[in-house]
């Protein structure tokens, strides 16, 4: 692309403005802009036609299977308050938990119609981007050449960002949804911008009350993205940066022509960082503001950002669990160092000298720069943080090709757009189920902790338990605090019929992690079991602050109590573990049991007799 200096001055007569409409080649009908889009839909639709049967994974059990603030729609603030926890994705993100409580309101927890959801978040993305791009190509400062090829190059731009196979993992993957709700919003922010601009080519036609109108809904699609992901805080900024490259010239003129709505993007922030506020300010601990967090952190970038680029144009492998690394040395970084730090001076020479590239530069760094530099303690390179920046990429290339070698290169790129299709469709096959999506994970990525302690979870359900403990005692290997699978290991040696070596991994997991309450509720149990009731009381009553909805910390307590003799206590705690869940039959027969020995016979029978 290239960025000539033009005026968008306006004429003080009733015509319009010249500007606007110079330089611009004969507009394509309706129908063809339709038809595109249609044509995109089906695409998107094709690419992920396999999806639909993918089970929940991973992150997907405590946001969807284990969340009960998206039981009910009514009244909306239940499913607008989510839930807080370690690592929860739905925490501090209302209108994503809104987007699942409607899921749930469709199809239970059954997965279908939240990856139909998903794929149609995804298409509507698609469809933005189409616009975004097609209306951007019809300005002035834009190359004649690229201009005259406005509608095939965004559309083979949006159809390629639609089914390239590194946009699995936040399709695909249900709980990132985050990531494209977010990206919708974003990218309907810019496009809705352009709109209120009167950039293109028809905005002459309009009022400035159409304008402020496009503006205004600009502000709350912001607004809106805030609701589903942290990502949104850069929205002002690379607005502001395309307002100076494609319509301002320059950033005080920008601010000066458009204050109040620069201001409305702005506030946004109060919002966002309320949100922010509510999970701890820290995620529920899933980032650590530490030198010895954020060194090892940043360093990894370089590796992360190389990785992402060179996923862009050969998609191989993609791995859905990298897992935590550690940089050593110098020698680990300098090879991707030289890769970003070419890139980011790449990107400062095209602000200052070919714009449109220099734009497509920052917007890709910006939007990665909240997951860049905030030091996540549990993953430093994720594949769905690429769904959004991959436009940036996407857009320079297709330019690029079109400049280069005209509308045969937009064909070429079409026929690839085919074969990334088909690489989206078999990567979908990794998504049938839990086991192939770690058993693929760990065999590309063997030093991850998470993969391999996630594969054991696979293994563990299925009952195939020895499997299950190899692969725990790998991943502690690897990553000895993680209190996570010192727990799956004690539950694993449980059913192995070592319930007295399960103690240990326990007590390892809350000596790591003190508000862990399944792993203190487990130890009480274990405890009885040794017949150390004073002590597993504690436990239990420790498991119970933290998370009082704990069915099986009642029954525990319940049965401590019943042990010490203390039967009025013991009955007190087998009701308050059907206050939770009256369905549980074994908490009603002990209570009967107990209603029993104290000599209330008629409420005894009546117990068991339910």
């Amino acid at each position: 692309m290239k960025h000539a200096s033009q005026s968008h001055q306006a004429e003080p007569s009733g015509e319009p403005p010249l500007a606007h409409t110079r330089g611009y080649g004969e507009q394509p009908p309706r129908w063809k802009i339709r038809a595109a889009g249609a044509v995109l839909v089906l695409a998107a639709l094709a690419a992920y036609a396999n999806s639909f049967h993918g089970p929940f994974v991973f992150d997907d059990l405590p946001s969807v299977l284990e969340n009960p603030s998206i039981r009910t729609l009514w009244p909306p603030s239940v499913p607008l308050s989510p839930p807080r926890g370690f690592g929860l994705t739905v925490s501090g993100r209302p209108l994503l938990n809104l987007s699942l409580a409607i899921n749930y309101a469709i199809s239970g927890t059954n997965p279908g119609s939240y990856h139909g959801l998903n794929l149609m978040i995804h298409s509507l993305g698609g469809l933005a981007l189409f616009g975004l791009v097609r209306r951007t190509l019809l300005q002035p400062m834009i190359s004649p050449r690229l201009r005259e090829a406005a509608l095939p190059v965004a559309f083979v731009t949006a159809l390629l960002w639609l089914v390239h196979p590194l946009q699995t993992e936040a399709v695909t993957y249900v709980i990132q949804r985050a990531e494209s709700l977010m990206a919708l919003f974003f990218l309907l922010t810019l496009y809705a911008f352009i709109r209120g601009t009167g950039v293109e080519h028809d905005a002459t036609k309009g009022h400035a009350r159409s304008r402020a109108f496009w503006l205004g809904l600009a502000a709350l699609a912001c607004l809106a993205g805030v609701f589903c992901k942290e990502v949104m805080v850069v929205v002002p900024v690379v607005v502001l940066v395309y307002d100076r490259t494609f319509v301002a010239e320059r950033f005080r003129r920008a601010w000066l022509e458009r204050r109040s709505f620069y201001a409305a993007l702005l506030l946004t922030w109060v919002p966002l960082g309320w949100l922010v506020a509510s999970t701890g300010g820290d995620r529920g601990g899933t980032f650590a503001l530490t030198w010895a967090a954020a060194g090892n952190y940043w360093l990894g970038q370089f590796e992360a950002v190389t990785r992402y680029v060179q996923l862009c144009f050969w998609p191989v492998p993609l791995v859905f669990e990298y897992g935590l690394f550690h940089v050593h040395g110098w020698s680990d970084i300098v090879p991707y160092a030289v890769v970003v730090l070419a890139l980011l001076m790449a990107t400062a020479w095209g602000l200052w000298r070919r714009r449109a590239v220099g734009f497509l530069g920052a917007a890709f760094f910006l939007i990665l720069s909240p997951t860049s530099v905030l030091p996540g303690i549990t993953q430093m390179i994720v594949e769905h943080r690429m769904y959004l920046p991959l436009a940036a990429v996407v857009v320079a290339t297709v330019s690029a090709v079109a400049l280069a070698a005209g509308r045969r290169g937009l064909v070429v790129l079409v026929v690839l757009a085919l074969a990334a299709a088909g690489a989206t469709s078999r990567r979908n096959q990794d998504y049938t189920s839990d086991l192939a999506l770690w058993s693929d994970s760990v065999r590309k990525r063997p030093q991850s902790a998470t993969g391999q302690s996630n594969l054991g979870t696979a293994y563990f359900k299925r009952g195939d338990y020895p499997q299950a403990l190899a692969h725990y005692r790998a991943s502690l290997g690897l990553d000895p605090e993680s209190a996570q699978t010192h727990y799956n290991l004690g539950l694993t040696l449980e059913k192995l019929g070592k319930p007295d070596e399960a103690v240990a991994p326990y007590r390892e997991a809350i000596r790591i992690l003190p508000y862990f309450a399944q792993a203190q509720s487990s130890l009480g149990s274990a405890l009885i079991r040794q017949h150390k009731y004073a002590e597993a009381l504690e436990h239990l009553r420790i498991a119970l602050s933290y998370s009082p909805q704990l069915t099986e910390a009642h029954l525990a307590m319940g049965i401590a109590f019943e042990k010490l003799e203390q039967l009025d206590q013991a009955a007190g705690s087998y009701q308050n573990a059907l206050h939770v869940d009256p369905a549980s039959v074994e908490a009603r027969g002990n209570l009967g049991a107990v209603l029993f020995k104290l000599g209330k016979l008629e409420e005894a029978r009546a117990e068991l007799a339910r």
